[in-house]
């Protein structure tokens, strides 16, 4: 008997895409198998994101769009269709990526999964004393009252009646639920000994004589010849809190008001990125946060805080880490809530199964690093009943130990044998390992990018030849001699966070190592407790803020120099060569690109016809320098750039040392002009550091530089990390990447566990004496990693 033929429904097992053109890729043809684990690897900038997030994961969120209303579609974010012909069989995406969480004081580890929501249920039933609903454990409600007369029509008359309402909130009402207060130091505002007359006021923009000054001396309400420190009571009110007065000063009608509000109202209300440099360092300067005293720091009213389940208040169990939470949710065995405690368990244990255990409900969400958001991000699927869904995560390993690397290849196999196709951005070689399918992009970065080079199983990778090939089973090698240290820095009972009154010398001239599982105190010990002096220069994985205007030539200061040298050669002013200035075109407005909002549908970016996407007026490209005029030169690759400006008539040594930052940092392919919203988080990060690589600085603190790197650009970090050094640099880096442990000249390992499992030294010395000890979770990878 023939085999019966196969349903046409279940032929659809593979996403076909073909001629993807989005970025770097080069008309990219590929065929990804569904309900399978596919790896995407290759250098940083190869086009894995490109191809992954911005065209599969990118279309099926539009096309879901898409079978929303009109009305709908008109308050969600509008997505173009991507570069590509062909999208055949997708599935829909659900995208876990590295974006920070939102940075709003507000948002917490528990209100961004839900927990907390389900906290105030549970204390809005059983607490005791009862106070309210769940709104009335909530720090984001305020309580409000009202009443008044109401018209109301009954039986063909009109009847006024009295009504009242209140809403319980949780908030506390002096800090608004941010559980801190500001509060300004006078000191930075004004030096007391002084008179007015004697120029006092010390704040950006109050020089003597100009308007803000005058505001003040000519009031009439204090003494301009009194030195501060003298006023009155009444004066000094006048002079700090006296509210807005519309007054006649010099014959010109101005408002008066005190100093505070004035200060507050023009520069305190001011986004933190659109400030100035030096009024940034001002408002840094003269606002303090403390804690709030009213609610010490727990963001809630007294009421909510007195309502308590066998004596945890709502605060104390956001307080706690999250692991003993869940054994405490565990323990209430309440029939009349018990749906409510199954579901909360549940999220409370996933918490703990994906390493989270350490966190607490309360921290704020903006502090989590990259690989910590994610994780968060994930909690939500993990519990999931959802299958035939395609999950899209972006480097999921990144902020790993070694040791958690293994559980987290655990999680994306259980969300594949659900039947879910699970596609993984990644260079780690342990995740890589566990694929049934590689993609592996390249061959180079940037231009040199965006082809396929290699598709087929972890075997066929290893002998392909590809970089990613070749460098699979590449280990870095223990030192056979380490540096000695010129120095020590001190830290002395150290308590931020989780650390238990550590004390520890941290080695100075050297490669130092600071490692540990995610959670130990890694970064508390290190951002929290080393001071920070002139001489530190910390380069972290937050975000660089940016528009599509901004780019590595705006963003590294390099294009003062370039517009300088065009100025020069041409006997012009260097506002003509800035897009964001004078010489921008004037139909985009120096975007390169016209965009047109189409409402609920996707908006429109369309090459301005007037300058051809060059972003200048015709007449400013009639100058030229060394034979190129300035759209030319943003068009060019670091690694070009570097070379024209080294020599010749280009010869400008002030952007050559900049371009052999860039370089050095290995971004020698990026373009000059590329927008910075289109860079990974490993770009942005070596942009960073090549920025501060001429900072005076004499100690670097580096947050897992190796994040987004692929295994072969982690041999050029090491020789740029070597250079760091032996130029009579301090080098501390906090790492998971067992190649960056292995070079390193001296290694502070955390532990032994996270939370409060964590917070002690467990281990200082040499890597090599780590290996030989084997006496931590570190050192057992560590040791595993070099073949020992």
């Amino acid at each position: 008997m023939s085999k019966a033929e196969p349903h046409i429904a279940d032929s659809h097992d593979l996403i076909r895409v073909h001629g993807a053109r989005e970025n770097n890729l080069k008309d990219v043809d590929i065929a990804i198998p569904k309900r399978r684990l596919t790896v995407f690897t290759g250098v940083s900038g190869s086009g894995k994101s490109s191809l992954v997030f911005d065209t599969i994961a990118a279309e099926s969120q539009r096309l879901i769009n898409e079978t929303y209303s009109a009305f709908v579609q008109g308050f969600m974010p509008t997505l173009a269709r991507p570069e590509v012909d062909v999208l055949d069989g997708l599935t829909t995406a659900i995208i876990v990526d590295q974006q920070r969480m939102g940075g709003d004081p507000r948002s917490t580890v528990g209100t961004a999964t839900d927990a907390n929501a389900m906290l105030r249920i549970l204390f809005s039933r059983l607490g005791k004393p009862h106070i309210g609903s769940p709104k009335a454990f909530s720090f984001n409600v305020a309580s409000i009252s009202g009443a008044g007369a109401v018209t109301v029509e009954r039986g063909g008359q009109k009847v006024k009646e009295r009504r009242s309402f209140s809403v319980t909130g949780g908030m506390c009402p002096r800090c608004e639920g941010r559980g801190s207060v500001t509060d300004i130091d006078l000191t930075q505002l004004y030096d007391d000994s002084k008179s007015l007359n004697e120029g006092a006021l010390t704040i950006p923009g109050y020089k003597a004589g100009g308007w803000n000054y005058r505001l003040y001396t000519e009031s009439g309400l204090v003494d301009p010849d009194k030195p501060i420190s003298r006023y009155t009571k009444k004066e000094l009110h006048s002079f700090l809190h006296h509210e807005p007065t519309r007054m006649k000063i010099a014959g010109i009608n101005m408002t008066y008001e005190g100093l505070i509000p004035r200060v507050q109202k023009s520069m305190l209300a001011k986004d933190k990125a659109s400030m100035q440099p030096h009024i940034l360092a001002f408002v840094e300067r003269a606002v303090t946060f403390t804690l709030c005293p009213d609610c010490e720091g727990t963001r809630l009213t007294e009421a909510a805080r007195s309502s308590k389940i066998k004596g945890i208040s709502i605060a104390d169990a956001c307080a706690m880490q999250i692991s003993d939470l869940a054994d405490w949710v565990r323990d209430l065995a309440e029939p009349s809530v018990a749906p409510l405690l199954t579901t909360l368990g549940q999220t409370l244990d996933s918490f703990v199964e994906i390493g989270l255990g350490y966190l607490s409900l309360e921290r704020p969400a903006g502090t989590l690093s990259g690989g910590e958001a994610q994780r968060v991000k994930m909690i939500r699927h993990l519990g999931s009943s959802l299958t035939d869904t395609t999950y899209v995560f972006d480097e999921p390993t990144a902020g790993l130990h070694p040791h958690d690397i293994q559980r987290m290849n655990d999680l994306l196999l259980r969300l594949r044998d659900k039947g879910n196709t699970v596609l993984v951005v990644e260079h780690k070689p342990e995740t890589i390992a566990i694929a049934d399918h590689i993609v592996d992009l390249g061959p180079g970065a940037g231009t040199a990018g965006g082809t396929v080079c290699f598709e087929g199983t972890v075997e066929g990778l290893r002998t392909s030849g590809t970089v990613t090939g070749r460098h699979f089973d590449d280990r870095a090698a223990l030192k056979k001699t380490v540096r000695e240290p010129s120095g020590r820095l001190a830290i002395r009972g150290a308590r931020v966070n989780n650390l238990q009154n550590v004390d520890v010398d941290v080695p100075l001239g050297v490669l130092c190592a600071v490692t540990g599982v995610a959670g130990s105190g890694k970064s508390s010990l290190i951002h929290g407790s080393v001071p920070a002096s002139e001489g530190v220069v910390s380069v972290d994985q937050a975000p660089i803020r940016g528009s599509r205007r901004s780019n590595p030539a705006t963003y590294t200061g390099l294009l003062d120099p370039i517009r300088k040298a065009f100025a020069t050669a041409n006997g012009v002013k260097p506002a003509l060569f800035s897009a964001n200035s004078e010489g921008a075109c004037p139909t985009c407005n120096g975007a390169g690109v016209v965009y047109t909002d189409l409402a609920m549908m996707a908006g429109m970016a369309t090459t301005c016809e007037d300058c051809e996407g060059k972003r200048f007026q015709a007449p400013v490209l009639e100058y030229h320098l060394g034979g190129r005029d300035i759209s030319e030169v943003l068009a060019m690759p670091v690694s070009e750039a570097e070379e024209f400006f080294g020599s010749g008539e280009a010869h400008t040594p002030a952007a050559h040392r900049i371009l052999g930052r860039l370089a050095d940092v290995g971004l020698g392919y990026l373009t000059l002009g590329q927008p910075l919203t289109t860079l990974s988080g490993g770009e942005r990060q070596r942009l960073k550091l090549a920025t501060h690589m001429n900072d005076k600085g004499g100690v670097y603190v580096l947050d897992e530089p190796t994040t987004g790197l692929h295994l072969a650009d982690v041999e050029q970090l090491l020789g740029l990390l070597d250079r760091l050094v032996d130029s009579g640099k301090s080098v501390i880096v906090v790492e998971h990447h067992q190649a960056v442990m292995a070079h390193a000249d001296w290694i502070i390992d955390l532990g032994p566990g996270a939370g409060h499992d964590g917070g002690r030294i467990v281990f200082e010395g040499t890597p090599a004496d780590l290996v030989t000890a084997r006496s931590t979770l570190t050192g057992e990878h560590l040791a595993t990693y070099v073949g020992r």
